[in-house]
């Protein structure tokens, strides 16, 4: 364990983040463009670029929201060992603001991509299917949003009363974060397949959130601790930590895909069975087959190694790995329904992921400029820098 003298000098050398601005530039360049050519390719190919914005969209607002569900669960369950890291988890959700904004092209699209059937006009219909997305969308800007102001607030008095609000907000919204993501995800996504359903589709999107999200904080932990940010402060047991959870949830991810793929092949409905039918058959069944040893197999027996685990460049490889997995995931979910024969990407899915990730980062990138890397007032601080389980 680090000396209590060691770890106090580490976080006594740890100043406000004015870094950046390189970044901030590069990375909104590259969303700007990138968004400026998807706006081209949708006057050239309007359907395919809106179910290509559409997979774009929700690969980062699941990283994003499975971000927030982490903060919440951490807060929530008092945990102590993160909070040299939660200032890191708190700007990754930021950019839930900025991607109210981004959905705007789904809602003015929404009758290219979505068919309907009259019989479930009650509950599909373009108002009331806005007004849901503004509902999902709004609570978890909010939650982020008090989140972080409370974080930085603690920072200038130190207050536990801060520790406290973020507890308590924490443990009431994460039902209604998972509930909201789940809506969300039979909204945008299942709804696709209109007379197709599953009640664990949901479960199965969150996993893939709480996976791809983990990546992402561990990726961006290594680039920290490398360049300098968080440097003495997060060691080989955090990274231990936050591996153990991906490994967990690479596994909660395979049970979730078995599950609702066995108990549909059991129930042989017709209503459900072509929504596999089109994925384990043709030319999207060698997709299928990388997504199961891509997602499940693989990455499990990768990361059932401890040291692979405490070592940050490697287990940093096996995130991007899952990183890449979880967009093919997303991939495969919504593009089956506009193009069965082929499963080759198109030019716009690469513009809108582009253009979306590079606005989320800059925007991320931008929220941390003028704040501390690390929440330096929490009364848990010195007990996070110093955390060693064994």
């Amino acid at each position: 364990m680090i000396p209590v003298d060691t770890a106090r000098a580490a976080l006594r050398e740890v100043g406000r983040f004015e870094g950046g601005g390189r970044s901030i530039v590069v990375f909104g360049g590259i969303g700007a463009l990138g968004m400026l050519l998807t706006i081209i390719l949708f006057f050239v190919q309007p359907q395919q670029t809106l179910f290509s914005y559409l997979v774009a969209f929700l690969f980062w607002l699941t990283n994003a929201v499975g971000m927030l569900g982490w903060l919440g669960s951490f807060h929530a369950s008092h945990a102590r060992w993160m909070v040299v890291m939660r200032r890191l988890m708190e700007i990754m959700t930021a950019p839930l603001a900025l991607l109210i904004v981004l959905f705007i092209p789904l809602a003015v699209g929404a009758h290219s991509i979505y068919h309907w059937p009259e019989h479930k006009a009650f509950y599909f219909n373009l108002p009331f299917w806005i007004g849901r997305a503004a509902v999902y969308l709004a609570l978890f800007a909010v939650v982020s949003h008090l989140l972080y102001r409370w974080s930085t607030k603690q920072d200038g008095d130190g207050g536990l009363e801060w520790t406290s609000r973020m507890r308590r907000l924490s443990a009431v919204a994460l039902p209604f974060i998972a509930l909201a993501l789940t809506f969300a995800s039979f909204d945008w996504v299942m709804s696709l397949h209109a007379e197709w359903q599953s009640t664990i589709f949901g479960l199965y999107v969150l996993a893939g959130a709480q996976s791809g999200s983990m990546a992402i904080l561990i990726i961006v932990m290594t680039v920290a601790a490398r360049r300098g940010v968080l440097r003495g402060l997060v060691n080989r047991s955090h990274f231990h930590s936050v591996g153990k959870l991906l490994l967990a949830f690479v596994c909660f991810w395979g049970y979730m895909a078995f599950s609702q793929y066995m108990l549909m092949w059991i129930g042989n409905l017709p209503e459900e069975i072509p929504w596999y039918l089109q994925r384990a058959h043709g030319p999207w069944r060698p997709v299928s087959i990388v997504l199961a040893l891509g997602h499940f197999g693989l990455p499990f027996l990768v990361l059932l190694s401890a040291e692979i685990k405490k070592i940050p460049v490697a287990i940093s490889g096996v995130a991007a790995w899952m990183l890449l997995i979880h967009w093919i995931d997303c991939y495969w979910l919504v593009m089956p329904e506009l193009h069965r024969d082929s499963w080759l990407p198109h030019l716009a899915d690469f513009t809108a992921m582009a253009g979306i990730g590079g606005l989320c980062v800059a925007f991320s990138l931008l929220r941390l400029r003028g704040t501390h890397p690390v929440p330096m007032r929490d009364p848990y601080a010195l007990q996070s820098v110093r955390y060693d389980p064994q």
